[in-house]
């Protein structure tokens, strides 16, 4: 099968672009390459990609209209795995059009591509983050997501809804994956189990939100990236027992689906901070601070429908998975 894998240099690209390689797909990654975290750890992870003989590179950016339109038509994928964004709740405060070019007009971008060269499924990443002000536990896909918290949530709540707009015009088939809190080997340095582990390692103190009174749904890497691969095999269809009358978020009565994809499993964050320490043998020096604007207290993830949909949810525990993310890190950084 011929995929395109976009943000193929990210953590999540990465990963899913081994795992379609090793069952015998094409994939053709691309990414931008930018600056928002270490280039040189988004050139390492591609050198992984680049050796195998059915993937192939390209550098461009989502949000260039024609050298998208250009690709698709050139390249004439099954499947596309859109992945590429720009991330960061934070970040969002202070530099909000980045936003809008890679995660509003990016994606317009790949629906269309999607839409005139026959795409048979696009699977797109969206985000817990979507759930926002929400309290209810466990965040539930039939559940109403229209309080974004941060500009980063609204433009990941707008791509379910353009994603739903070509189902229902284009009879595209699209897959929304609401990652949560996703973490492991080879991941961003702008995530708190990267920024911890190297603050610990240099004896600095780490800073820790709502003094520490935070949980999050700790998803693994290749528990995401399995779910991934699953969801693209079992393209979107029309749900038979959709009712306008009720319009539950989560389905639809056109090729359009969107799922929780998650441990269903909060940590609280000082026993994830616990469980660092315990890998790396060391004890944290804490700053507690108070919540973050854009920021949520806690996330915990209903997977029951991703379960129904393709029979797999994550359960990576949080021990083993730090264990593997802070062994990686020592023998990269060669600490």
């Amino acid at each position: 099968m011929k995929i395109l894998v976009t943000g193929a240099a990210g953590f999540i690209g990465m990963t899913t672009s081994l795992k379609l390689l090793a069952r015998g797909d094409e994939v053709i990654g691309l990414d931008n390459m930018n600056d928002y975290y270490d280039v040189v750890l988004k050139q390492n992870r591609l050198k992984r990609l680049t050796s195998h003989a059915n993937f192939k590179f390209v550098q461009l950016d989502v949000e260039d209209r024609s050298g998208i339109e250009s690709l698709f038509a050139e390249e004439k994928f099954e499947k596309v795995i859109h992945l590429a964004a720009q991330a960061g709740v934070r970040y969002s405060l202070k530099n909000p059009h980045a936003y809008v070019d890679s995660n509003l007009i990016g994606f317009v971008n790949i629906l269309e591509g999607c839409r005139h060269n026959k795409v048979q499924h696009l699977v797109y990443a969206s985000s817990s983050s979507v759930y926002g002000g929400n309290t209810k536990m466990p965040f539930s896909e039939h559940d109403s997501v229209d309080h974004p918290v941060s500009l980063y949530a609204a433009t990941k709540k707008a791509n379910e809804l353009m994603a739903h707009t070509y189902s229902h015009l284009y009879n595209l088939p699209t897959t929304g994956l609401r990652f949560f809190t996703v973490y492991g080997p080879w991941g961003r340095p702008d995530m708190a189990l990267f920024l911890f582990t190297k603050a610990i390692m240099d004896g600095r103190p780490i800073e820790v939100y709502n003094y520490g009174n935070m949980q999050r749904d700790f998803t693994y890497v290749d528990d995401i990236v399995e779910g991934v691969v699953r969801v693209v095999d079992r393209v979107a269809a029309p749900d038979p027992e959709y009712s306008p009358s009720i319009a539950d978020p989560a389905t639809s009565n056109v090729p359009y689906r969107v799922f929780n994809i998650g441990n269903n499993n909060p940590v609280p964050l000082l026993d994830f901070i616990a469980c660092i320490e315990a890998a790396l043998g060391k004890k944290a020096e804490k700053n507690l601070l108070p919540l973050q604007d854009g920021d949520v207290p806690a996330t915990y993830a209903n997977t029951d429908a991703l379960q129904d949909w393709v029979g797999f949810v994550p359960g990576t525990s949080i021990q083993t998975g730090i264990e593997n993310f802070v062994s990686w890190y020592r023998k990269y950084y060669k600490v």
